[in-house]
């Protein structure tokens, strides 16, 4: 019978990893598996090596073999013994080799400046408050958290966001009515094609990687076209539409109020429902944010947030406001047991958001975005006056509408002087029949402070000349 492993608290050490295998014995053996895992890197200099009688129990080997194996490497100059201080990888064992980095083909260098959209400032993430969150929450959390996840969500989170989106995005829900995802894409996944079935009529500008999650799942999607009152809804062919209603993505537009009443009347006609991305609703600056149409009639509209434009992506949180009718059929989707989301994380948004940390926030982040879109549009106004800076004040990006024909030109300049940005094309859809927009659409939330300055000095340079 072969001898059971045990690596049980009585024993002191970390867990190592070798193969002993070859001729010579287990003290040959043990001595060259040490040299290949210092050479390989597995061990890296200055770690420490678990106790000789721990890894010789982990091993099953003899307590002597281990000690006498450690000597050696010693003595080669492979580890060091201290006292007090344990067996350790020697700071002069052989390196690792270096790895070959292949040779860039010539073009434009690294991007120095990043105004990428759909990402917050990462240096302005609430560490001290999220923390402090996190304590209270572990500290209160009861035991049940430690097990299984509900798939609909920890209640508290659940309880917390019913709350917040009533109070701040005018959302008619209950807990019982959300369910917990990992983000919009997460969530479309779960709705399509298991929950609602296809065709979708969808934006014409939009995210590449949103269509193609519609095209795995089989979904047809049909492009409305956009003008100065958003989604041209009038035109819609489809039961069920997917929409950017308080700042349409990317070209920066909100949906008029008599469109938003007919996209629901529309809906509500043909029994389909409405799609709802709030992607960056909180963020309008010129004005109260517009409430979500969720409000109008929850019975026929999805309504999808999500942490990652208001805190970060790296929170892997978001959520769906369904119709009632819609829940067990996402919860079947989803599966019996949380996969995705995590209970920490959910417990920590909860009290995040209870506390009021999350509302202190958003309202500091609304003053430093309203500030850096003030800077952006008075550099252009400034350095490049022909360039029209479109769509509402709202939201972590805005578009510089551009002379026909120069997108490609401008995007390729600023790439040349190392600044990261998309222009509009990357966003249209394939099937559109709208006019082409020619523009850049300019993430101004993305780099820190320090940095913003000298990435609109290069994004000036690189725009096209009158």
């Amino acid at each position: 019978m072969a001898k059971e492993w045990v690596n049980s608290g009585e024993r002191l050490g970390a867990d190592l990893h070798l193969e002993l295998a070859g001729a010579g014995g287990k003290r040959a053996a043990l001595i060259a598996a040490l040299r290949d895992a210092v050479r390989a890197g597995r061990l890296a200099p200055g770690t420490r090596l678990p106790p000789y009688r721990s890894l010789a129990a982990d091993l099953g080997l003899a307590r002597n073999t281990v000690a006498d194996a450690y000597a050696e490497l010693v003595a080669e100059g492979w580890l060091t013994a201290v006292q007090g201080s344990g067996t350790r990888v020697a700071e002069r064992a052989e390196p690792l080799e270096p790895a070959r980095t292949p040779k860039k083909a010539p073009g434009a260098p690294e991007p120095r400046y990043n105004l990428r959209q759909g990402q917050p400032d990462a240096t302005s993430f609430p560490r001290t408050e999220w923390l402090a969150a996190a304590r209270r929450a572990l500290n209160l959390a009861p035991h049940d958290a430690f097990g299984p996840g509900d798939p609909r969500g920890r209640r508290e989170l659940r309880e917390a966001l019913a709350k917040y989106l009533a109070r701040a995005r005018g959302v008619r829900t209950s807990p019982d009515r959300i369910v917990v995802c990992s983000g919009f894409a997460h969530a479309l996944r779960l709705l399509f094609p298991a929950v609602l079935p296809g065709p979708l009529a969808v934006e014409s500008y939009g995210l590449a990687f949103h269509r193609s999650i519609f095209a795995t799942a089989g979904v047809e999607t049909i492009p409305l076209a956009l003008d100065e009152n958003g989604a041209r809804v009038e035109d819609l062919d489809t039961p069920s539409v997917l929409l950017t209603p308080a700042h349409q993505f990317p070209t920066g537009g909100p949906l008029h109020h008599d469109r938003r009443a007919a996209v629901v009347g529309h809906v509500r006609a043909t029994g389909g429902v409405l799609i709802e991305d709030d992607y960056d609703g909180e963020f309008r600056y010129d004005r109260k944010p517009v409430g979500a149409v969720q409000g109008l009639d929850p019975e026929h509209v999805v309504y999808a947030g999500s942490a990652s434009k208001s805190l970060s992506p790296a929170v892997r949180l978001g959520w769906l406001a369904l119709p009632a009718h819609l829940v067990d059929a996402v919860l079947a989707a989803k599966g019996e047991r949380e996969a995705w989301a995590g209970v920490l994380d959910q417990l920590t948004l909860a009290e995040f958001i209870r506390s009021g940390a999350y509302d202190r926030h958003i309202r500091r982040m609304r003053q430093r975005y309203r500030r850096r879109r003030d800077l952006l549009l008075a550099a252009v106004a400034e350095r490049a006056p022909h360039v029209v800076p479109t769509g509402i004040a709202a939201g972590l990006h805005a578009v510089l509408r551009l002379p026909p024909g120069t997108e490609e030109s401008a995007r390729k300049a600023a790439a040349w002087q190392g600044l990261a940005l998309d222009g509009l094309a990357a966003f249209r859809h394939p099937a559109a029949t709208m006019s082409t927009m020619d523009g850049l659409v300019v993430g101004y939330a993305t780099p820190s402070e320090h940095a913003y300055p000298a990435a609109l000095d290069t994004l000036c340079r690189a725009l096209p000349p009158a």
